[in-house]
C-alpha cells in the first residue's frame, strides 16, 4: 500500500506516459507484469497504475524505502529489459520525488 508521509526516507518514482489511442491497457498490463517483478527486490514497498480518463496517459506512482532501494528496483528492471521494453507503448516522463507536505481532511 502506498505511503504518503512527509520527511520520510520514502522515494516515490512518479512515471508519466503517454500513450497512443487505445494504448492504456497495454501499458497497464506491461507495467503490472513489472510490479511484480520488481517488489522482491529489497526496500520495494508498492507500485500504483492510474489511467487518465481521457485515454491518453497512463501514471505509474512506485514507492521505495529510500533512494537505495530505488536504484536497486531501477538497476534490477533494466537488467530485465523491462525500462526499454515500456519504450513501446508510448513515451515516458519519469522522477524520483519526496512527499514534501500532505493535508488530510
Amino acid at each position: 500500500m502506498p505511503v504518503i508521509n512527509a520527511n520520510t526516507s520514502i522515494v516515490t518514482q512518479i512515471n508519466v506516459f503517454t500513450v497512443p489511442p487505445g494504448g492504456q491497457q497495454s501499458l497497464i498490463d506491461y507495467l503490472a507484469e513489472a510490479a511484480k517483478v520488481a517488489h522482491h527486490v529489497d526496500g520495494w514497498i508498492s507500485a500504483s497504475l492510474h489511467r487518465s480518463l481521457d485515454g491518453t496517459r497512463v501514471v505509474n506512482y512506485a514507492q521505495t524505502t529510500d533512494l537505495d532501494a530505488a536504484r536497486r528496483v531501477i538497476a534490477h528492471l533494466k537488467a530485465r529489459g523491462l525500462i526499454d521494453g515500456n519504450k513501446s507503448y508510448g513515451t515516458a516522463d519519469p522522477g524520483l520525488y519526496e512527499v514534501a507536505f500532505t493535508l488530510e481532511r
